[in-house]
């Protein structure tokens, strides 16, 4: 390679680590190998020093307490600025470095991303986000047959609703469109699936969503799936938000098919996400139909993007690290910790009623809420404006909840125990009058 190109070469894409400093991860006063240990056994989900520690890495504008997290993740500054210098750099180099540079630096990337998921080599495709992945998984699904059934929820998300419905009628299929019960225990969202099943044994293809983007609800999805599977039924998983909400992967979940976000709760760069299919699966979704005859016997071949965002995927290596530091385990109990507490400062208003259960189970950090008799769009979109108007926290309505539209709120990890806070005394406020 010449100088320029080695300027981006794959030293360069995946160093991210060494741009990222420990120390704001450590708590106070604890070095060395007693940091090491105590990262490795201190709870540090209630310690707010520690995470305004953290939120000092990201750039938050000032205007609003944003709520609103779930549309994508902020990048962390330590990865903002690496995907500033990666975008510098293919600007720079522009085509000379896509045709030769990229295509060395992408292998390791791309094998970082099947170590980080649990996949084996060849069980992954990058895509632009989950949409487009599920989009290719439930298009290219050629296994059903006139007369037989798909089905999905009313928490599914409505893009792939609307795949769902169209392959379908493609195929001469029937729908079979659940309402999930509201509210819901853990036990009672898997025979309600259990009941579904047995109720349509025509059904041959199921969408589920691990946390849904409506209420935040996160059902069972591995139980649900090998339940599935015994009926004859083939599971497709949307976890644009449970990927780096939930401290999973790919055997956590369970289905052969799935479509993943990496800008969400990893942190990446807007642009990135990627499908996964099962390595003895691959034949029961159809390629592309952009597809080269050379990419046609692999997963490459189900998803036609045209021109990728070179920076954006190389930075991924660095999102991941950053996301490490953090700890899986960590981020998972720390945004699950402030929609408790929010939760939980709002349980005895009356007219108020949170969507997602309280058995951990059941949610991460997104969880919605509804007053009662506000089941409109326009009243939703109303309390979400009362809410930035009044309060300066930015939330957003969900609608197509069976039971009507709702306001979802979606902490992150840059957010205080006060931001929630702030919450539950405005959504008390409010109460009085609705």
């Amino acid at each position: 390679m010449t100088k320029n190109t080695q300027n981006i070469s794959r030293r360069s894409a995946l160093k991210g680590a060494a741009i990222l400093g420990t120390a704001a991860f450590i708590p106070a006063g604890v070095h060395g190998k007693d940091a090491k240990e105590t990262n490795t056994v201190m709870d540090l989900t209630q310690d707010e020093k520690y995470w305004a520690e953290i939120a000092m890495d990201f750039d938050v504008t000032p205007d609003v307490i944003n709520l609103e997290n779930g549309y994508w993740g902020l990048m962390s500054r330590p990865v903002l600025e690496k995907y500033i210098a990666n975008t510098r750099a293919v600007n720079r180099n522009n085509s000379y470095y896509a045709r030769r540079g990229y295509k060395e630096d992408f292998p390791a990337i791309l094998r970082r991303i099947e170590r980080e998921l649990g996949a084996r080599r060849g069980e992954i495709v990058l895509t632009r986000n989950a949409t487009e992945a599920l989009q290719g998984l439930i298009n290219g699904y050629d296994r059903l047959k006139p007369g037989e059934a798909v089905m999905y929820a009313d928490l599914d998300y409505y893009s792939m609703i609307a795949a769902m419905d169209t392959l379908a009628a493609r195929q001469s299929c029937e729908v079979v469109r659940l309402n999930i019960p509201e509210p819901v225990d853990y036990d009672g969202i898997l025979e309600f699936y259990r009941a579904a099943l047995a109720d349509h044994p025509k059904v041959r293809l199921l969408l589920l969503t691990q946390i849904g983007h409506r209420t935040g609800l996160q059902i069972p999805v591995r139980e649900i799936t090998k339940m599935a599977r015994a009926a004859g039924v083939d599971v497709i998983v949307d976890a644009a938000h449970s990927y780096g909400q939930l401290d999973v992967k790919i055997d956590d979940i369970g289905a052969d098919f799935i479509g993943f976000n990496l800008h969400k709760w990893i942190g990446a760069p807007l642009g990135v996400g990627a499908m996964y299919i099962r390595e003895n699966r691959l034949g029961d979704i159809a390629p592309n139909p952009s597809a080269a005859p050379s990419e046609k016997d692999g997963i490459e071949g189900r998803v036609h993007t045209g021109t990728t965002n070179f920076a954006a995927v190389m930075t991924i290596p660095d999102a991941f690290d950053y996301h490490a530091r953090i700890g899986a385990g960590h981020k998972e109990a720390r945004l699950r910790y402030l929609r408790d507490v929010w939760v939980e400062a709002v349980r005895d208003i009356e007219n108020l009623r949170v969507l997602t259960g309280n058995d951990p189970r059941l949610h991460g950090g997104i969880t919605s809420f509804r007053f009662d008799g506000k089941t409109s769009v326009a009243e939703n979109k109303a309390i979400v404006e009362r809410l930035l108007k009044d309060h300066g926290i930015f939330t957003v309505h969900r609608d197509g909840v069976a039971n009507g539209a709702c306001v979802r709120v979606t902490p992150s990890i840059y957010n205080s125990v006060d931001d929630v806070q702030q919450l539950a005394r405005a959504l008390r406020a409010l109460s009085t009058q609705m």
